[in-house]
């Protein structure tokens, strides 16, 4: 195929943002071009990897290493209401999210039109929550990447976006249901009116997106994906099996002590790293045990004082990399790490705070794949016990290899770039 043009368009997060980077490196692989159309502060994350970025402001330009820290500011300023039940948040976190997600909208479609028309991409892809309206009249093929949860795209009879119900507990659902509609309704009455300034139909009440009718990407793998009332028109939707992008190679270091015990990785994300009073306390319990711990402290490293002997830090890992080499995974449910240790076979112990987290939680823990502890109600024996059930668990590590074989087979980057070259 000649070589064409492919935009990507990821929300300011590192979880889309890698993810759109590993379908992008197969059709790179494929001899084409592809751009990237990105929040300022991201703009040297795809620089990184080898891929031309566009700047395009989604809020009040600002310095960008401002623009930055602007999600990680923002969720730092919430951990308090991380302790809270996910229908519990809404009122908080979730309301201000939603509030700041709209206000970005708005801010793209400023810079957006006058971008698009300088790439003349052939194919774009949105990796968000939110509708652009700029993508939509520039009249190309778009595709929209869902690399949260697969329950973005709703559903009467699975659990709703966010709310970390379980499958079929139905009373879950609709109070969630309700208590988030009441709660954003101002929120969605403005983005309505802001899809009327620009020509679009309004959206029904807790819709801020809608599908693509060329093409919709679900990271999510087959494996754990919902039963749905109305089953998803393979035609338009296709599930990638994860999507792994390609790191360079990373050795394990040496530990001072149990050198030979099982490994952990532990991280919260690009954002959670700022609760360091939770990861001290894990670095506390795991320092008291037969393990060894690579421990992802993001910006904080500084916090940290006293190590114990087997026990590693540092501000970054190349996961894809890293996690092979591990035994279990403690991380906080965003959809990377999620379909990560589900491609690598590598049980996970889940404690969730925001987004997708709390449905990823439930979800691992229902398809035993992996457990879900609460983030902050728990000991130093639970959380041991749990590490030591991951290890010895054979129906979980049956079920794990089953499905890592089954991911692995698929090729989700390869997959996505061959579906989204057929929109040409």
């Amino acid at each position: 195929m000649p070589q064409k043009t492919f935009a990507f368009f990821p929300e300011a997060a590192f979880g889309p943002a890698l993810n759109s980077v590993g379908i992008a490196q197969a059709l790179e692989a494929r001899g084409h071009r592809v751009v990237f159309l990105s929040d300022p502060g991201f703009v040297e994350v795809y620089e990184g990897y080898g891929f031309e970025a566009h700047p395009v402001n989604l809020s009040e330009p600002m310095p960008s290493e401002q623009m930055a820290k602007f999600w990680e500011d923002f969720i730092n300023g919430h951990i308090p209401n991380f302790r809270k039940a996910p229908i519990d948040q809404i009122d908080n976190y979730v309301r201000e999210c939603w509030e700041a997600i709209v206000d970005s909208a708005r801010w793209a479609e400023k810079d957006l039109p006058g971008v698009l028309d300088r790439i003349r991409p052939d194919v774009v892809c949105i990796d968000n929550v939110v509708l652009f309206p700029a993508v939509k009249r520039f009249g190309k093929p778009w595709a929209r990447i869902i690399s949260c949860s697969e329950n973005e795209i709703e559903d009467d009879a699975i659990p709703p976006h966010l709310s970390g119900c379980a499958e079929n507990d139905r009373a879950c659902h609709r109070a969630f249901r309700e208590r988030f509609n009441e709660v954003i309704k101002p929120i969605h009455d403005d983005f309505n009116r802001f899809l009327a300034e620009c020509g679009e139909a309004p959206y029904p009440l807790g819709q801020f997106f809608e599908a693509s009718p060329h093409l919709n990407l679900l990271l999510y793998p087959e494996p754990v994906k919902f039963i749905r009332a109305v089953p998803l028109d393979p035609r338009r939707f296709q599930y990638l099996e994860g999507c792994v992008r390609t790191e360079t190679p990373w050795e394990v270091p040496r530990f001072d002590t149990n050198e030979d015990g099982p490994l952990l990785y532990v991280s919260f994300g690009s954002l959670g790293a700022g609760d360091t009073e939770l990861l001290k306390r894990i670095i506390a319990a795991v320092g008291k045990s037969r393990f060894r711990a690579l421990v992802n402290v993001g910006d904080y490293a500084d916090a940290y004082s006293d190590l114990p002997p087997n026990v590693r830090i540092a501000g970054w890992y190349p996961q894809p990399s890293v996690i092979p080499q591990t035994d279990v995974v403690i991380h906080h449910g965003g959809n990377n790490s999620f379909t990560e240790c589900l491609y690598f076979g590598r049980p996970a112990i889940i404690m969730p705070y925001v987004w997708d987290g709390h449905d990823n939680a439930t979800r691992v823990r229902e398809t035993g794949h992996g457990l879900h502890l609460d983030r902050y109600e728990w000991t130093d024996e639970t959380l041991l016990q749990a590490i030591e059930t991951c290890l010895g668990d054979r129906i979980m590590r049956s079920r794990l290899e089953a499905t890592s074989a089954h991911m692995r087979s698929r090729s989700g980057t390869e997959k996505a770039a061959g579906l989204l070259e057929s929109l040409l």
